[in-house]
Parts: C-alpha cells; structure tokens; sequence
C-alpha cells in the first residue's frame, strides 16, 4: 500500500470521524421534559365570585361606574369559582401587602411543587445543575432562587438565572436559556420555576385600565425538570423541536400598551392599554411567519405559496383594498392542524382563547383544554400554559408522536412560541386528578350571569337609577 493510499484513508476516516462526532454532538443538544408539577393552593383560597365582590366592595376608591365596569368584567371573564388567591385578599390586607406577604407566597408554592416534582422523578436537589426562575412582578434579596438553593441545599456551582419583568410569556423565555444552555453542556439536569406574585400588586385605584388585571390575574405556578440526558430519553414525557421569540418593545404602541406604572393619585397597577389588540396581533403574525416553515409540512407551504401567488395575480390591475384600523386577529391562509396535533394556548382571557382559536381556524376540542384552564385556575400569568398542558394529559389526549403547539404573550411587547413532540403516552395523574371528569362543564356561565346580566345593557345615561346589587352592600 503506497503512501497516497494510506494518506486517502486517512483523510476518508478524519472525515467520517467528523461527521460522526458532529450528529453524536447533536443528539446531546436535544431538550426533554421529564416531569413537571402544577401548583394547587389550599382550599382556604379559592377564590369565589361573591367574594370578588365583597373585596372590590371594600376599596374604597371606587365609584357606581367602576362597580358596572367590574360586574361586568366579572360576569363575562370565563373565569369560574374555583380559582386561587394569595393570603392577605383573604385577611383584608390586599391594599397594604408586606414584603413577607410576597415571600411567604412564594415560599408555599417552592415547598410543595418542587419538592413533589423531584421526589416523583427520584432526583436530588444537589443533582440539579440549572436553576431558572421567573417571577415578573416580586423580587426579593435575597433573590427567589437563592431562597430555592437554601431551602433544598443545591450545589455551589449550579448555574442560576432569576428573571424579573418578562410577564405571562416568561416560562417560554426561560425555555430558551435552558435550550441554549443545552447546546454546549451535556449530560445536565435543568429545573425551571414559573409563577407571579399577586400579593404586593393589588391595584386599589379606579382607573379602568388598571382595575381590570385585579380580575384577571389568580394564584399559580409550575415547576419544570428538563435535561439533555440521552440516556433519559425513555423517559421523557417531551421532546422540544423548535421555539420562536418575537419582542416588539421596539414599538412605543407595543411596548406601552402593557406596563406596571402609577395612575394619577400616584398608585402603582398594571395598565392594560386599548392599543394591547392590535400589539399582540402584530405580534402573533410576526411570530407565526417565522414559526410556520419549521412545523408545517412542505405540502402546506407549497399550498400557501400557489394561492399567494394567485391572489397576487388577480389584484393586478385592481384597486388596492381597504386597510382596516380594528388591529383584530384575522383568518391564517396556513391550515396549522397539517403540522400540529394539539394547541396550548395562554389564558390570557376569554378574548385572548377566542381571538387565536379564529385566527388559526381551530374547533372547540382545540379550544377546550385553554377555554377550561381559564376556568378553573384563571388566568395564572406564565404559569398557565403547563395547566394547559396538564388538562390534555388528565384527559389521555397525548399520544405518542403527537406534536403540542404553544403560543404565549407578554408585556414588552412579546409573543413567544415552540412545539413539542410527545415522547410516549401520557396519561398521569397531575393537578387536574379530583376535577378532570367534571370538566368540561355543561356551562361555563358565570352563577352571577343570570342574575346580573341586566349589567352588559347599561349605558352611562343609566348609572344615575341603578341599584348597587346587594351583596356588594
């Protein structure tokens, strides 16, 4: 064998060394959920609607409008009786929290989640090697996670991350830092802990745009182990496909439709402005154009593609048509139900799950585990995309192979998405285990609806002659 022959196979060998190296590097990089724990506080926390009332009764700041804006928003949320409050709504104290109130909220959701997830997965705290937290509107010092690391004694050198002010698109957001992480570091374990303290942001003025998030917004929260372990793939209950981030705070229409600022008497809320329709709608398109080409087949694409064309081609020469200011969610050309088996949507709202299930033209199956999250734990910020996930698996939807598409938003103004495909059959029992075989209810009406429905027909020539109802007396 002459030396160019030698130097041929070895050269043949580096490569193919290479080329293995480089899809054995690969399969290290791929991002598995092996477990994950819904929150559920006490029954002394639920929250019913009559009692909503009696509070909204004691802040004293409201006038009769107010009360007819909030009935309403009461009535017509989709929010049912069973949701959660933090501690100090209950003892009266909601317009003068304390720094303990926040903490001790906390707190109660650390010790139960994250110990049932890790004593379920049969895994040490001093095995976890990446701490992600997000809690958007608390921080402490020290901070949340470090409270985490004392409490379950982790390792000194485990990698932290606490994030502040990303809002309900959060949990997606800290996916992605542990997405990234996996991609240089393997054989790592990863815990991610997603929730909002209510306590310290209580809203006690009466601007309308303020007011509202006090409705919206109930206790809740999520704890995530996730690991790049190729030796855990049997395992894993998730595998993470793709993930798109779209942040418009670019935007001053955007980036001030959703904020945490002071009315007029210096009160800090949550303002919710009227221009959030049209921000997320941009938003969600932006989003949705980067997102479509990596979950949708080639041939829905080509579909797209040919009827752009042609609806290009039959404009030419005609007048352009009519732009319209609603900044409403419009119909998706695309059939998202080619590339996706099941839809996580954020509960944002009874508007939010309506709006997104029109756009992408989906049926009230695709709507029903978002529709019934809503309703049972309301709208849970960051968190309430897992309870999602969680209604899907209580009901035996996810089989393997299956692919799970979700969409959240947040303040900023963002709007993020992935897709997860379904490793084996899920079917375990998760927070939703006493309630499932109720849901979904024969109704989801508010019990108040009925009585107070006269409320959605008022006009401000009205006010004057309306009787406050009584158990806001």
């Amino acid at each position: 064998m002459d030396s160019l022959t030698v130097l041929y196979i070895v050269l043949v060998s580096y490569f193919c060394f290479l080329i293995w190296k480089f899809f054995d590097r690969k399969k290290d990089q791929e991002c598995y959920i092996l477990d994950y724990q819904c929150y559920r506080p006490t029954d002394d926390r639920k929250l019913s609607t009559e009692f909503s009332g009696r509070v909204i009764k004691r802040t004293e700041n409201l006038g009769l409008n107010e009360y007819k804006f909030l009935l309403k928003a009461i009535v017509s949320s989709g929010i049912g009786e069973q949701t959660y409050a933090p501690r100090n709504v209950f003892s009266g104290r909601e317009a003068s929290p304390t720094l303990a109130d926040g903490i001790s909220e906390m707190e109660e959701f650390f010790h139960d989640s994250i110990a049932k997830l890790l004593a379920r997965s049969a895994i040490a705290p001093s095995e976890i090697d990446i701490l992600v937290v997000n809690i958007s509107m608390f921080a402490s010092l020290p901070s949340l996670s470090s409270r985490i690391i004392n409490h379950y004694k982790m390792r000194e050198d485990i990698k932290v991350y606490n994030l502040t002010g990303m809002g309900c698109s959060a949990s997606l957001i800290s996916l992605d830092i542990i997405k990234n992480i996996f991609k240089t570091q393997r054989n790592k374990y990863a815990l991610l802990v997603t929730s909002e303290s209510l306590s310290p942001n209580w809203y006690s003025g009466n601007d309308k745009s303020m007011v509202l998030a006090n409705c919206l917004f109930r206790s809740g929260g999520c704890a995530i182990l996730l690991t790049n372990k190729r030796s855990l793939k049997h395992k894993a209950m998730l595998k993470l496909k793709c993930l798109v981030r779209t942040h418009h705070g670019s935007r001053e229409e955007a980036y001030n439709c959703c904020i945490q600022k002071e009315d007029d008497q210096g009160r800090r809320g949550f303002h919710l402005g009227k221009t959030l329709p049209k921000a997320a709608t941009r938003a969600f398109v932006d989003n949705l154009r980067v997102i479509s080409p990596k979950i949708l087949p080639m041939r829905e694409l080509l579909r797209f593609m040919v009827l752009y064309l042609i609806k290009k081609i039959k404009v030419i020469g005609s007048s352009p048509p009519k732009s319209s200011s609603s900044g409403g969610l419009t119909k998706s050309p695309l059939n998202f139900k080619t590339g996706v088996d099941h839809f996580c949507l954020h509960t944002g709202g009874k508007a939010v799950i309506d709006g997104i299930g029109m756009s992408l033209d989906l049926s009230e199956y695709d709507l029903e585990p978002a529709r019934m999250t809503l309703h049972r734990f309301g709208n849970t910020s960051a968190s309430s995309l897992w309870y999602v996930l969680g209604y899907m698996e209580a009901k035996k939807r996810l089989k393997k192979g299956d692919t799970v598409f979700m969409i959240s938003f947040g303040a900023g103004f963002k709007c993020n998405s992935c897709l997860w495909e379904v490793v084996r059959d899920l079917g375990s029992k998760n927070v939703w285990d006493d309630c499932i075989d109720d849901y979904p209810p024969v109704s989801l009406a508010n019990p108040f609806m009925e009585k107070y429905s006269w409320i959605n027909d008022l006009t401000v020539e009205d006010l004057p002659n309306v009787q406050i109802p009584d158990f806001l007396k």
